[in-house]
Parts: C-alpha cells; structure tokens; sequence
C-alpha cells in the first residue's frame, strides 16, 4: 500500500480514538473519508462537521461506490475491537480488498519520519500528548496521532511540515509493532489485556520485541523499575538518570524541579495534577532535551499544557463542588488518579463513580480494584462496560463491590447515579472508566453547576 496514492479511505469503527485520528489525517490529506459506527457519540458528530460520512447502521449497501473499487486509491481501515461477524467488515473482504488494521496504517505513515513512539500499559496518552505540545509550544514541531483529545489543541492528531511525528504506540493487540521509532519511550508494563497475553511476562515479551524495532542510532527512555533494557531510565526515584524532586503543591498546582546528571531545571509548574503526572512530565522533559530543545521554553510548555479529555479534567470547580471526569481503567491508573484527588483535596469526602472495562481485566484485577477504589469515602458502582467480551459467569459489578472494604457502597445504573448526585449534591465526586461513563458528564455538570 502506498499511502500517497491514496484517494478514498473506510473506516470500520471510526468513532474510537485512534480511528477518529486517522480519519482526520487522511481528510486533511484531501481524500475522500467515510466509516462506521456502532454508536453515535461527540466524537462522530464531530467528524461529520469536519466533512466526514459516518454510518451506524450495518449495511453495506448504503456505502458509497467510492469506496468499493478494489485498486491503489481506495484504503480500508479497521480496528481489532469490531465483531468478525460485522456484515460491512466480510462484504470488503469478499470484494477482494485487503484491510488494514489501525496498527498497521499508523507504521505506514511514519516508516519515513523521525519517529517519537510512547508505550505503556498507562501514561502513554498524557506523556505523547505532553511531548507533541512542547514540540508545538517550543517551535520545533510535529505532527502527532494521539490516544486522547489534546485540550490545548481540541483533536486527537497534529500537523507539521517537518518530519517529526509523535506516536501514542499502543501494546493491545501488539499493535505497537508496526513502529520503528527513533525515540522510544515507555512508562508502564502492569499486567493487562490477559486476554490477550496471557500473562504478564508474554506481556513483558511484546515490549521488549518493541524496544528492538529501534533503529540503531535510537534512544530508549524506560522508567526506572522496569525490566527492559534502555538507554535512559526516568522516575520520581533518585536512582534513575533523570527524575523529579522537591514535589510540592502550591495553591492547587503542582511544582518540582528536574534533574539529571548534567544540572537541574527547577521550579517548574506543570499544568496539571497529579505526581504520576509529574513523572510523566519527566519522560517528556527528557525526549525534549534529546532534540536540544531550549530548557526556558519546555519550561513554558509544561505550565501551558492544559492535559486530554477525560485525563483529570475538571468538569465542575468551585468553592462548593469539585467534579473531576477520568478514564482510568486499571487498578494502578485507578490508584494514581484517585491519590492526586486525595491529596488536593484531603478535607473532602470523596465519591466515585466506577464503572469496570471488560469482565476479563475485571476478573484478573478484582483484588487490585477492590483496594483502591477503598480508598473512597462513597462508592457508586456501575456495571461491567463489555466492549468486545462476552459475559463471564460470576464476574460482575456485584462479585466486585463484596470485596470492597468500606461501608457505604452500592451498585448503580446510570439512572440511580444521576438521581443519586442530583439530591446528595456531593462536595467531591469523580467518574472514572473507558467504557460509555463519559455519557453522564453532562448530566451530572448540569445537577452540580447549580449547588
């Protein structure tokens, strides 16, 4: 496939994230761009503004003709996540097309670019997202393909005339080996996506297969802690070639200094909480100092960097009622998340509203959800989002809220959840998951705007 000769472009589940990046890339690429949905959501809505054709209905036949041509101009894109069974998804294969996966378009696009890729269980999307912004911010530049929605810049990709791309690389389904980076970063390695895996050390096996696809002249930055091998290793930690010191919470803001073997940036304000978050910053601020940026202006970036949606965005802040929306999905996610809220906000009784991703994470993980989400004052907890998977027999919200160690516990629908904030009125309260949890914002902003 050569992407330059390229005219038309299919999407099959367009409205994930990473779809939705590749769907906006090849539109501003001036080709003819179209997909299907199972669900119609902001997202969707809003590549139809952007002159994007998006269906949720699965019949093939209402496609346009554009893209059934089997020949160079045409490219059909989909995602792992769509049932095989999918009629739209068997009708291009019985045409004769061969289609891509996501995975595979994204190392297509950047095989001939210097390639920033991220990887990790979580951190990747806030640590992409942060290093494509000091890129901007800075006047170095990139282009960017996303796991989130930049705040700063309102998309899930960024466009540049130079050569540089930032990649979020993905591990589940071992996508992320379609890329050959030039900077390759990664934050986590946690146990997940067992269904896939198996286990943790097939797990560990993937990534390491990804650190090798460096070219030669490449520089891995791991953090400290993990067993890979790495030319740079970044922490919180002392020990590592790069980390964070003298973290302090200043009017609500988070300060700390860098350091690393040849000097010290210090003061520096990041734009959004959390001391995973900090650490984060880290990896950022050191593939910033591999290009040579200027220190004053990563400075000016990290306190300009207004996050991703669903990444501790604030919903609802004043002085009564604090409302934070996030995506975590994994129990440590989950514990860093809910340990930045703690500590801005030690006086407050926290509520969380959880809803778990898939039965299987659900299963393997029950004893690391169930410690932290203790760590909440209320629990409000909503039933699995399945995604892909089928039901597992016994997993469920209701095996899950049993081993949850505090009181005052329930399992909701989204119903008693609206109901529940609109005549409690929480001072601090959190939505937390990747399934459709992200529904009831607007809901739930409207009962709190009005404390």
């Amino acid at each position: 496939m050569n992407i330059d000769h390229v005219r038309y472009v299919y999407l099959i589940g367009i409205g994930g994230i990473g779809m939705s990046a590749l769907a906006r890339y090849f539109r501003q690429l001036g080709c003819t761009v179209a997909g299907y949905d199972k669900t119609e959501t902001d997202l969707t809505r809003q590549l139809m503004t952007e002159g994007i054709s998006v269906t949720y209905s699965d019949n093939f036949d209402v496609i346009n003709d554009d893209f059934k041509a089997v020949d160079e101009r045409t490219l059909i894109i989909y995602t792992p996540a769509v049932p095989t069974e999918l009629e739209i998804l068997n009708r291009f294969q019985r045409l004769g097309h061969t289609l891509f996966k996501r995975s595979q378009v994204l190392g297509l696009i950047s095989q001939n670019r210097f390639t920033i890729a991220v990887a990790g269980t979580h951190g990747k999307t806030t640590t992409s997202t942060l290093i494509a912004h000091i890129l901007k911010d800075s006047g170095y530049d990139c282009s960017a393909f996303l796991g989130g929605i930049s705040t700063n810049y309102h998309s899930n990709v960024l466009f540049s005339d130079n050569n540089v791309i930032v990649v979020e690389a993905d591990e589940y389904d071992r996508s992320f080996l379609t890329l050959y980076p030039d900077i390759a970063v990664v934050t986590s390695a946690d146990a997940d996506h067992l269904d896939i895996y198996g286990d943790k050390d097939h797990l560990h096996e993937s990534f390491r297969l990804f650190l090798d696809q460096l070219h030669t002249d490449g520089i891995s930055i791991v953090k400290g802690g993990l067993p890979f091998d790495a030319v740079i290793r970044y922490s919180l930690d002392a020990a590592a070639d790069a980390y964070a010191e003298n973290i302090r919470i200043v009017d609500g803001a988070f300060y700390f200094d860098y350091v690393w073997s040849e000097g010290r940036m210090p003061s520096l304000e990041l734009g959004i909480p959390g001391s995973h978050n900090v650490e984060n910053a880290v990896a950022a601020i050191t593939v910033a100092r591999q290009l040579g940026i200027d220190p004053d202006k990563i400075a000016a970036a990290l306190s300009s960097f207004a996050g991703v949606k669903r990444r501790f965005e604030y919903v609802v802040k004043s002085d009564k009622v604090v409302y934070i929306d996030d995506y975590a999905h994994h129990p440590e996610e989950l514990r860093a998340f809910l340990s930045a809220v703690k500590a801005l906000y030690p006086e407050r009784k926290l509520t969380v509203i959880f809803q778990p991703h898939l039965y299987t994470r659900t299963r393997d993980f029950a004893e690391g959800f169930s410690e932290v989400l203790a760590m909440a004052d209320t629990l409000l907890l909503m039933e699995i989002y399945p995604a892909r998977e089928l039901p597992i027999p016994g997993v469920n919200s209701s095996m899950l809220l049993e081993k949850v160690a505090i009181g005052d516990k329930q399992v909701v629908t989204s119903e008693e959840v609206k109901r529940y904030v609109r005549e409690r009125r929480p001072e601090l309260v959190v939505t937390v998951g990747a399934g459709d949890i992200d529904l009831l914002v607007n809901p739930l902003k409207e009962s709190l705007t009005y404390v």
